[in-house]
């Protein structure tokens, strides 16, 4: 475990270390179904369309500053009466693997979540990333389904999981404002 690590709301000018970060998973993982790196430019778009929706997005960084992961929710689908609803997306620096910036950053990101008044969060887990499942497992996510074979990258058909988890009341009440 990193002895400490920073969570903060990410910037705009985060956007060169997240679009970094990604980038390395887009090239050689599966947890992205994306196959090209989108450049700085398309991360700060990124970025701001998530914090303009009044969501959170959140960046790790190790004691010097430097940004090691990030973790956004937004919401899951474009319809209003998705608005409770959110996914998230959490990518760690190659170097900072298996040191708990994951974890920091999803236990972070869930109580931003519920801030940000949602009241269900599911995780698309391209690629069924085992390091992924067991992390939202370990934040007591549950599978709700899987799609088979439904991308394909790297020379491999590749799975998507879903996993899902309640914030705050989940459905056990109603939210202080309804959706139009």
């Amino acid at each position: 475990m990193i002895a400490a690590v920073m969570i903060r709301s990410a910037t705009l000018a985060d956007a060169a270390a997240c679009a970094g970060i990604y980038g390395h998973h887009v090239l050689h993982g599966t947890a992205t179904f994306e196959t090209e790196p989108p450049d700085d430019a398309e991360f700060r778009a990124r970025i701001g369309k998530v914090l303009d929706a009044g969501s959170p997005w959140l960046v790790a960084c190790d004691p010097d500053g430097a940004v090691t992961g990030y973790a956004y929710a937004a919401q899951f689908r474009d319809r209003p009466a998705y608005r409770f609803a959110c996914e998230d997306s959490i990518y760690i620096a190659e170097a900072a693997r298996g040191k708990g910036v994951g974890t920091a950053l999803l236990n972070a990101l869930l109580e931003a979540s519920v801030a940000a008044g949602y009241r269900q969060i599911i995780a698309v887990i391209g690629g069924a990333e085992p390091a992924s499942r067991a992390l939202h497992a370990r934040a007591g996510f549950v599978e709700t389904g899987r799609m088979r074979s439904v991308g394909r990258k790297h020379g491999r058909w590749l799975d998507t999981l879903y996993m899902q988890r309640a914030l705050g009341d989940g459905d056990e009440s109603a939210p202080l404002q309804e959706p139009a």
